[in-house]
């Protein structure tokens, strides 16, 4: 979502005297007065998952198309992909609290949200284990789960610290991390740094082999062979969509590195690898065995 459309929304928002300030993002107070008058939509299937966590997904009337886990989540009304939602859609399931990531969009798509008055909260989309907690306390208080979410935030700590533990003592030592997002094999789409996947390639104790710019870009055969990656890394979803290792290994560029020529190719499921919602423990840790795995 464009930051600076979104600041004038703030404004023209706030002017309005429908949002207030707090939950480390922008917010509209919800108009129930208890959890169990509300009718919530989810947008963002990291924050769906902490819903059920919490035990709050009774008041669930609405997910986007990025919550799937847990299986539960995708037999409710869906109100489209995240980043091209219907307000159309959103409306008709008459929510008291729209809970989304900063992802969510069109703008105009927002501003008819905040314009119908409906309570909406846009929760920072960070890649660090503390983004994640702050997330779990922020939907705590929406939903009226405080103590839940003080629990399960604690337990989720206690798992990171494990974590940690577990992938420093591992023997992944300076293991150079190819992430490739992209499903057209005539461009190579290459996560660089400040993105999920290189936060969460550095968490599982790999190195991004791409720097010098941030984001998802295209990359050139040349600069893909320069990298010279020891690891490909991919959604589940991406290597389906390529046909699997020998789709992958098409791209450009991609067989002329080390991990193409050694085939040292992995994946993970989008949402768990990349979502940074409360499986995220696990997601680093699985990452880093598959890696070690890779490189033996």
């Amino acid at each position: 979502m464009n930051h600076g459309r979104r600041n004038i929304l703030l404004k023209s928002a706030s002017a309005a005297g429908w949002m207030t300030f707090g939950l480390d993002a922008f917010s509209q107070q919800p108009t129930a007065t208890s959890a169990g008058a509300m009718r919530l939509i989810i947008i963002g299937g990291a924050l769906t998952e902490i819903v059920y966590l919490l035990k709050a997904n009774s008041q669930l009337v609405g997910v986007d198309t990025t919550s799937i886990y847990p299986a539960a989540a995708t037999r409710l009304p869906n109100v489209g992909y995240a980043r091209s939602l219907s307000a159309e859609g959103i409306l008709a399931l008459r929510p008291t609290q729209l809970i989304a990531t900063e992802d969510a969009g069109p703008p105009v798509v927002i501003k008819q949200i905040i314009d119908a008055q409906i309570p909406l909260t846009i929760l920072p989309s960070g890649h660090q284990f503390k983004d994640l907690t702050d997330r779990v306390s922020s939907i705590g208080r929406l939903v009226y789960k405080t103590d839940s979410a003080q629990s399960l935030a604690s337990r989720l700590a206690l798992e990171w610290s494990n974590t940690q533990e577990r992938i420093a003592n591992s023997k992944l030592k300076n293991t150079r991390v190819l992430f490739i997002l992209s499903q057209n094999p005539s461009q190579l789409m290459v996560g660089g740094e400040k993105t999920s996947a290189d936060a969460m390639i550095t968490y599982a104790g790999g190195r991004n082999a791409i720097s010098g710019f941030s984001g998802f870009k295209p990359l050139t055969p040349e600069a893909v062979i320069g990298s010279n990656p020891d690891v490909l890394l991919l959604t589940d979803q991406g290597m389906r969509a390529v046909g699997g290792i020998g789709g992958v290994l098409r791209f450009p560029g991609v067989s002329q590195t080390r991990a193409g020529k050694e085939q040292n190719i992995v994946s993970l499921e989008a949402m768990y690898l990349l979502g940074f919602g409360p499986r995220m423990p696990s997601a680093a840790a699985e990452l880093n065995l598959l890696l070690q795995r890779a490189m033996a």
